[in-house]
């Protein structure tokens, strides 16, 4: 007989109960308005705050650890040679190839799959070769636009903000959503999904805490659709994380050392600042710094370096976010949490409400 799969290893083991009017599909009227569950794992004991109290779980001396990655506008609707329409949607910043030409692969729908080699139109400066189908609706393309031409700059005015499938916009993203939908401290364009833990941060409550005595450091992971692709083992530990791009800056390597060694606590902000700071930590324990790829995947049973506490939102079912704040929480007391939080009317997902998951 098979061997038994541990339940913490089981991909059924992080399944749970949600009913579908507890997807957020707005934000909160302001950042630090949203709810804010809190974890205490010592005792498992759970309160209810608002976000804007964040300032009363910190203490002078912690450092918040912060994601600067910008969403780009990855979503693009244009038409095939023969007329028929197309969306692509790109799962990653496109590659520069040459003057006027960059790489990426991407996701794409239409009535009829284009031919290899056919030509995707989107605007007059702005075209794509698709240079290979794969399975799964993906396709690698080229993208033509003139040689002299900013790509960021023509995507950010021809794409479209490519909001999760959960949230419902039958016209498409809003200019509301370009707004909320981008941390207030975004600085590095290249992510196809936000680091949605920092959406809760307002610029007067980032100050606020810096009076404190709360210090601030800055990652980079740029987010990739591998991030959020459906985990189809039915043991987690043969799930494979695609490789994002990740920096971790000097001074903020040395913040982060700097502070532990003193006695001060680590907090993360969101599952991708906390995958950085682990990747970087890996080697000697200490964050040294970096710019590379990143797959690191944590799932429990994962020996936490870096970080101490973390900021988070709610994640979806069976998913390898979820797997890495049980690896941080103890799956049980993770999901007795979320039992909670759909008992309390929390809103869930991008656009929801917050958690922090404290460890020390």
């Amino acid at each position: 007989m098979p061997e038994e799969i541990p339940p913490d290893f089981r991909l059924l083991s992080y399944d749970y109960f949600l009913p579908e009017h507890l997807i957020a599909q707005q934000p909160a009227d302001r950042r630090e308005e949203s709810r804010l569950l809190v974890l205490n794992c010592a005792d498992s004991r759970i309160e209810h705050r608002r976000f804007a109290d964040i300032g009363h779980l910190l203490s002078p001396g912690d450092l918040l650890v912060l994601n600067n990655t910008k969403v780009f506008p990855a979503r693009l609707l244009g038409s095939k040679d023969t007329g028929g329409r197309v969306e692509l949607l790109l799962l990653h910043f496109p590659e520069p190839r040459g003057p006027g030409e960059a790489t990426a692969l991407a996701l794409l729908r239409s009535s009829k799959r284009p031919k290899s080699g056919g030509l995707l139109h989107f605007a007059d400066d702005l075209h794509a070769r698709v240079d290979e189908l794969l399975p799964d609706g993906k396709v690698r393309v080229t993208l033509q636009y003139p040689p002299d031409a900013d790509l960021a700059g023509l995507l950010e005015r021809h794409g479209r903000l490519p909001l999760p499938p959960y949230i419902r916009r039958p016209e498409g993203s809003t200019a509301a959503d370009a707004l909320r939908y981008q941390t207030e401290y975004a600085r590095h364009v290249g992510s196809v999904a936000a680091p949605t833990a920092g959406l809760h941060f307002s610029r007067s409550l980032l100050v606020e805490l810096e009076a404190q005595g709360i210090r601030q450091a800055a990652v980079t992971l740029h987010v990739g659709y591998g991030t959020f692709a459906p985990v189809r083992c039915e043991d987690i530990r043969q799930h494979e994380l695609h490789k994002e791009f990740v920096r971790v800056p000097a001074e903020t390597a040395a913040a982060v050392n700097e502070i532990r060694a003193a006695g001060g606590r680590i907090w993360a902000v969101g599952t991708t600042t906390a995958r950085t700071l682990e990747f970087a930590a890996a080697r000697t324990g200490q964050v040294e710094p970096i710019e590379g790829l990143c797959g690191l995947y944590i799932y429990p049973g994962w020996q936490f370096r870096a970080i101490d506490n973390l900021l988070t939102n709610f994640h979806l079912p069976k998913s390898s976010l979820l797997f890495l704040v049980s690896a941080l929480a103890g799956r049980e007391r993770l999901l007795a949490a979320y039992a909670e939080a759909v008992a309390q009317g929390c809103r869930f997902f991008s656009y929801g409400d917050a958690m922090a998951i404290i460890v020390k």
